[in-house]
């Protein structure tokens, strides 16, 4: 899995968003908590995250982490994680997060793998679902640092849009002629969101050349 969005701001900033989990978990449909388990040392961060399904319903995993690896102009994020909770659609992984800074702004990559928890048949719907989620979290973070619209706020636009594209091409297929109709629905589908909605399309989804793409999935080793 590769994601790779532009954001122009600061590195600084952008760090802070990406590694404070109180920050992390408001921008990554991924995630519902994330949280640090205290550690006596300067060895790798341990945490825990959670994904609510339903009220009551939580899918919980443990994970490892370094933050603080610095390449050559930029900085790298690495982790490990599992979860043996059953319906966990993802059994266990790994991947980073890469800082490059350029004359725009910079350039935040994540490539990931994973060892799927139910299986292949389940996997081919679930891989492209959990990789439009996390383009689709980078977009929204990328507008929290560019424009300061919070996550929240991003989030309840997104829906709205959704409401009213949906609504409109309801709307169109009661009242209107069958090309019509047709022609407000694949708008409703093919028109891009607005520029202030978080978009997956807006993301780049493959390496873009072969180096990136046979790099390391991680530089941590085995927790």
């Amino acid at each position: 899995m590769y994601v790779e969005c532009l954001i122009r701001a600061d590195m600084g900033a952008l760090w802070e968003r990406t590694q404070r989990p109180e920050l992390h978990q408001r921008w990554d449909l991924r995630f519902t908590d994330i949280d640090y388990v205290p550690r006596a040392d300067d060895g790798p961060q341990h945490f825990r995250y959670a994904f609510r399904v339903l009220p009551g319903l939580v899918i919980t995993g443990d994970g490892v982490t370094t933050g603080d690896r610095h390449d050559i102009g930029g900085r790298t994020s690495a982790l490990r994680f599992a979860s043996d909770h059953p319906l966990s659609l993802i059994r266990s992984g790994s991947g980073y997060w890469r800082y490059v800074p350029t004359d725009d702004g910079v350039r935040f990559i994540t490539r990931y793998g994973y060892r799927p928890g139910w299986g292949k048949a389940v996997d081919a719907m679930f891989r492209p679902l959990i990789g439009w989620a996390t383009a689709w979290s980078f977009d929204r973070l990328r507008l929290w640092l560019e424009t300061g619209r919070t996550p929240e706020r991003s989030l309840w636009q997104a829906l709205a849009e959704l409401c009213l594209r949906t609504l409109a091409t309801a709307v169109a297929v009661a009242i209107t002629p069958a090309v019509i109709a047709c022609l407000i629905g694949a708008a409703a589908i093919l028109l891009p969101p607005l520029p202030s909605t978080p978009a997956a399309r807006r993301c780049r989804r493959r390496p873009p050349d072969r180096q990136a793409a046979k790099a390391p999935l991680t530089h941590l080793e085995t927790p």
